[in-house]
């Protein structure tokens, strides 16, 4: 079966489910694994089962962002970046917020 997700992005997803919490937050899967200080993040697309590896400050995370935002993942995507900002105080997650914000990502939800 061919995949369009990358072996080291499947592996980290199998990873934290083997651990049991390592991408689950409240019980619920992470949508956002951070990579290189802030600086990339693998986001987890549940509305078509893929995993892309993106840079945070790109048009391509934004719009992965507002995709999961219109099926109703706002509020948990939201959680995750004040939860990221406070665990990673200098990697810059509280100002990718604010950027997502500034670009009305988070008017569907």
């Amino acid at each position: 079966m061919a995949s369009n997700t990358s072996k080291t992005a499947r592996a980290s997803v199998r990873a934290g489910q083997a651990t049991g919490g390592a991408l689950s937050v409240l019980g619920e899967f992470k949508y956002v694994l951070p990579l290189n200080g802030g600086k990339h993040a693998y986001v987890r697309n549940l509305t078509n089962g893929k995993t892309n590896h993106l840079r945070t400050d790109s048009d391509a995370f934004a719009e992965e962002i507002r995709i999961l935002v219109g099926a109703g993942h706002g509020t948990k995507i939201r959680a995750e970046f004040v939860a990221l900002a406070a665990a990673h105080p200098t990697h810059g997650w509280d100002a990718t917020e604010k950027r997502l914000i500034d670009a009305g990502v988070f008017e569907a939800s």
